[in-house]
C-alpha cells in the first residue's frame, strides 16, 4: 500500500459518509421515511442498490474461490438471479406494493396468520446471523488481514463501526444512495482486476489452453459434487425465490420506489447489473488458479489484488472490496432494525413513538451484529469455498419459506394452518441437515442413514425440502378448513388494475427489457456448455 493508495481509500470513506449525510436528512421525521425512504426513489438508484446489496466482500471472496476450485458453474447462480427478479417484479412487488405492507413477514399476516408473520421475522434475523452478516465480516476480514496485515477481529470490528456509522443514522434513503455509488466502484474495480489479470495470464486464448475446458462448462453432470445440472435447475431457482422475492433485505428496496413500473424497472436493471459477476468475479478466480497455483481458494482474490495492482490501482480496488462488504452490511442493518420495529416491538408497544421505534431496531442491530461476531469460527468447519457455504445454509431454511409464498400467490385453497405447520416442519427438517452436516464433518456422528443426509447435495436437499413442504401444504389445507374471506383479500387486490403506473409506453419498454435479458441469459447458458466446452 502506497500514499495514493490510502488517498484512493480515504476519498471513498469521504464520499460514502457525504452521500450517507445528504441523504439521510429527510429520513429523520417518519418511520416511512427511515425504513421505506418515503417511497420516492427512482429506479436507477434501486436497481443498484439491489445490486449492491446482493454483491458482498464474500462474493469477491467466495466466487472468486470456488472459480479458482471449479471454474464458472459457480456463476450459474448470478444468472440465474436474473430470471428471479423478474419474476420479484411482474409478479410479487406489485402485490406488495398494492397491500401496502412494510415487511414480507406482515405480508404473510395479511395472507395466513400472526404465527406465520412471527416465524418469519425471527427465522428471517437468524438467517442474517448465519448467512449474510457473519459471512461478510469474515470475508472482509480475510481481505483487510491478506492486504493489510490486520488482525481478523480487528478489521472486523473497524468494519462494523464504519458501516454502522451512516446506517443507523440514514436509514433506507442513505443506504440506498450509497448503495448507487458502491455499485459503480465495485463494477469498476472488479474489471480492472480482472482486465490485468487476464493480461498476466496471457489473453484469453492462452487462458483457455491452461485451464481444463470443463471449467467453462455451466452445466456439470448429476454427480457433480457442488452444481449437478439438476440442482441448478430444480434447486437454485427454490433458493433465489427466497432471496430475491421474500427475503426483507431485498424486497424492502423495491417498496422505496415511486410506482410499480419504477420498481419493475428497477429489478430489470438490477438482472442486468447481475451478468457481470461471472466476468468480474469468478473469472478472476479461474485466472488466479493459474497464476496462483498454490494458493488457498478462500485467498485467491486477496491474493490477486496484492499481487497484480500498481499503487493507486490497488486503493481503488480494496475501495471496490469494501463497497461490497459495507453495502451488504447497511442493508442487512437497516432491515434488521425494520423487521424489530414493524413486527416485535410496535406490536409489543402500540404507542410508541416514531423515535422511539428507531432507536429499539438501532439497540437491536448492534445486539445482532455481536451475535454474527461470535458465529465466525464455526465457518471453516462447513466449507473451505466460502460462497458454497453461504449457498447451502440458504437450501436449509429457504425451501419451506418459498413454498408458502409461492402457494400463497397463486392457491386460493392453502390456509394458515397449512402454513404454519409447513414452515415449523420445514424448520426441524433443516436444522436437522444444518447440524447433522457440522457433526458429520467433524466426526462426531457416523450412522450411515444421517450421514447420507447430511452429505446430500444442498441443491438437491433444497429439491426435497420444497417438494416436502408443497405436499404438507396441500394435504393440510385440504384436511382443513377455507381461509377466511378476509385473508384472501390478496386475490381481489391483484386481479384490481390498481398499479400507479407511469404510462402504457412504460410498461411496454419494460416487457421489451424484460425480454432482452431473458435472451441475453439463454444465449450465455448455451455459449458456456458442453456444446462448446467439454
Amino acid at each position: 500500500m502506497k500514499p495514493i493508495d490510502y488517498f484512493f481509500l480515504a476519498a471513498y470513506f469521504f464520499i460514502v459518509f457525504f452521500i450517507a449525510y445528504i441523504s439521510s436528512r429527510k429520513s429523520r421525521t417518519d418511520s416511512k421515511n427511515y425504513f421505506l425512504a418515503g417511497s420516492s426513489i427512482g429506479w436507477m438508484a434501486i436497481g443498484a442498490s439491489l445490486f449492491a446489496s446482493n454483491i458482498s466482500a464474500e462474493h469477491f471472496i467466495g466466487l472468486a474461490g470456488s472459480g479458482a476450485q471449479g471454474g464458472l458453474a459457480v456463476g450459474q447462480f448470478e444468472w440465474l438471479a436474473c430470471f428471479i427478479l423478474l419474476l420479484l417484479g411482474w409478479v410479487f412487488v406489485p402485490l406488495y406494493i398494492k397491500t401496502g405492507v412494510f415487511t414480507m413477514p406482515e405480508f404473510l399476516e395479511r395472507r395466513y396468520n400472526r404465527q406465520c408473520r412471527t416465524y418469519l421475522s425471527s427465522i428471517s434475523l437468524i438467517a442474517y446471523i448465519f448467512t449474510k452478516i457473519s459471512v461478510a465480516i469474515y470475508a472482509g476480514a480475510i481481505v483487510l488481514k491478506t492486504i493489510l496485515g490486520w488482525n481478523i477481529w480487528f478489521g472486523a470490528v473497524i468494519l462494523i463501526v464504519a458501516t454502522g456509522i451512516y446506517t443507523i443514522f440514514g436509514g433506507l434513503r442513505a443506504v440506498i444512495y450509497t448503495d448507487f455509488f458502491q455499485a459503480g466502484v465495485l463494477i469498476l474495480g472488479g474489471l480492472l482486476l480482472t482486465a490485468l489479470a487476464l493480461s498476466k495470464a496471457g489473453g484469453f486464448s492462452s487462458l483457455m489452453g491452461s485451464v481444463n475446458p470443463e471449467f467453462f462448462n455451466l452445466w456439470k453432470p448429476l454427480s457433480d459434487a457442488d452444481f449437478p445440472w439438476t440442482g441448478i435447475l430444480l434447486g437454485a431457482p427454490i433458493l433465489g425465490v427466497w432471496y430475491w422475492c421474500t427475503d426483507q433485505m431485498i424486497v424492502q428496496r423495491t417498496l422505496a420506489t415511486k410506482d410499480i413500473e419504477n420498481a419493475r424497472r428497477a429489478t430489470i436493471f438490477a438482472g442486468f447489473l447481475k451478468i457481470s459477476p461471472v466476468f468480474i468475479l469468478v473469472l478472476p478466480g479461474v485466472i488466479g488458479s493459474v497464476i496462483y497455483k498454490d494458493v488457498q481458494p478462500n485467498e485467491m482474490y486477496a491474493t490477486m489484488v496484492n499481487d497484480l495492482l500498481p499503487a493507486g490501482m490497488k486503493g481503488f480496488v480494496i475501495a471496490a472490496l469494501l463497497a461490497a462488504l459495507m453495502s451488504s452490511l447497511s442493508s442487512v442493518f437497516n432491515s434488521s432494525s425494520t423487521l424489530v420495529v414493524m413486527d416485535f416491538y410496535k406490536n409489543w408497544r402500540p404507542g410508541a413513538t416514531e423515535k422511539e421505534l428507531v432507536t429499539a431496531g438501532q439497540i437491536f442491530t448492534v445486539l445482532l451484529v455481536g451475535v454474527g461476531l461470535l458465529w465466525l469460527p464455526f465457518i471453516g468447519i462447513m466449507s473451505n469455498q466460502l460462497y458454497i457455504y453461504l449457498q447451502s445454509v440458504q437450501a436449509y431454511i429457504s425451501p419451506p419459506i418459498a413454498a408458502v409464498f409461492l402457494l400463497g400467490i397463486f392457491f386460493k385453497r392453502i390456509n394458515g394452518r397449512a402454513a404454519f405447520v409447513t414452515l415449523i416442519t420445514g424448520f426441524v427438517l433443516g436444522a436437522v441437515r444444518f447440524i447433522a452436516e457440522i457433526c458429520t464433518k467433524s466426526g462426531w456422528i457416523q450412522w450411515k442413514p444421517l450421514v447420507h443426509y447430511s452429505s446430500m447435495n444442498f441443491l438437491h436437499f433444497a429439491v426435497f425440502l420444497f417438494a416436502v413442504s408443497v405436499i404438507i401444504l396441500v394435504g393440510v389445507s385440504l384436511l382443513t378448513g377455507f381461509p377466511s374471506p378476509e385473508k384472501l383479500e390478496i386475490f381481489r387486490l391483484n386481479e384490481a388494475d390498481t398499479a400507479v403506473s407511469s404510462s402504457r409506453k412504460s410498461h411496454i419498454l419494460n416487457i421489451i427489457l424484460s425480454l432482452i435479458l431473458s435472451a441475453i441469459i439463454l444465449s450465455l447458458w448455451f455459449y458456456f456448455s458442453p456444446l462448446f466446452f467439454k
